[in-house]
């Protein structure tokens, strides 16, 4: 899954873009607040990327992972690689 894309970024938008984004989305689809119906999925993928793309770390790790499977068949595989960047946050900080 690209994160940007969810979120509706650019690959180089600054942090306060990719937060307005994601509040915006997350008020659109939350059930708290009368928002469009969305799925518990869709809810959860924003909180996703919102946590990965907001901190520049796990930002940084993302993007390089992302880069390096550009060639390869890397549908469905956001779940390997989102594990992969939160372990190493969990470890590292």
């Amino acid at each position: 899954m690209d994160y940007y894309r969810l979120l509706g970024v650019a690959r180089d938008a600054e942090p306060e873009v990719i937060a307005a984004a994601y509040k915006a989305l997350a008020r659109k689809y939350h059930p708290d607040t009368g928002g469009e119906s969305a799925s518990k999925e869709q809810l959860q993928a924003l909180n996703e990327a919102y946590s990965v793309l907001s901190d520049p770390g796990t930002r940084s790790d993302y993007d390089r992972q992302f880069e390096s499977s550009a060639g390869t068949n890397w549908r469905g595989g956001s779940s390997c690689l989102c594990h992969s960047i939160k372990s190493r946050r969990h470890v590292h900080g």
